[in-house]
């Protein structure tokens, strides 16, 4: 299908894309940026070219602005079952880490896991723990033996 897109905007949506089109999120600002060449004009086939992807995918993406608007295009919450083990680690590693250093045990990533598991029940993999600290940035700065 070639011509023109039937794809609008309203002055407050185009507001919020940009807004969107910086967020952190890659995916979501890509997305963003895509929705707002296609309103200047762009063809998927260009757009699909600067981003990456195929023009197929730039079409998804402007179908679901026009059929959900913004929220067709943020950024959405990966489904399955909550992250458990994530949260029961984060939960005992928050409070160990809350001490002050100077009467805090030095915390391996080894050490930590066995504490986890003895308080929790939950195991969880050294490797797992590393990557779930990292990423909710729950790792003291002031203790490199868990960096």
């Amino acid at each position: 299908m070639s011509g023109k897109s039937p794809l609008a905007a309203s002055a407050e949506q185009r507001d919020a894309l940009k807004r969107l089109a910086v967020s952190v999120n890659r995916a979501e600002a890509d997305r963003a940026r895509a929705i707002l060449l296609s309103l200047s004009g762009w063809k998927s086939a260009a757009i699909g070219e600067v981003f990456g992807v195929r023009e197929d995918t730039v079409r998804d993406w402007r179908s679901s602005f026009m059929r959900e608007g913004l929220a067709g295009i943020e950024r959405h919450p990966a489904p399955g079952c909550s992250p458990v083990k994530a949260e029961a680690a984060l939960a005992v590693a928050s409070e160990l880490f809350a001490a002050p250093v100077e009467n805090r045990i030095n915390w391996t990533l080894p050490r930590l896991s066995e504490e986890i598991e003895r308080r929790t029940g939950h195991r969880i993999s050294h490797s797992r723990l590393s990557v779930v600290l990292r990423k909710k940035g729950a790792l003291p700065a002031s203790d490199p033996a868990t960096r």
